[in-house]
């Protein structure tokens, strides 16, 4: 199965597709120069899939080539930096 992101800008999250469903996403808020992601879901008939780390990492790394800081009030995403230290100089 492959799994896909896209950044839905209208809708202000990253969206994981998995053979072209929607299996979850990241919320965020942007508002000086930062992304507050505050939400992540992953659909309850994807989860333990290792999805949110899809979704979150892309995310992640849109932010960082779009020059922006994140704010990780979302508990995912902090746990997701805390353990791939290469994303805390985003924070």
């Amino acid at each position: 199965m492959a799994a896909t992101v896209e950044h839905d800008v209208s809708e202000s999250r990253f969206e994981v597709y998995l053979d072209g469903q929607l299996a979850g996403y990241a919320d965020y808020f942007e508002r000086n120069g930062a992304r507050d992601f505050h939400h992540t879901v992953t659909y309850p008939q994807f989860r333990g899939q290792g999805l949110a780390a899809v979704v979150v990492k892309a995310a992640l790394d849109d932010t960082k080539t779009s020059g922006l800081a994140v704010i990780p009030s979302c508990s995912y995403v902090e746990k997701y930096i805390a353990e791939n230290p290469s994303y805390a100089e985003l924070v």
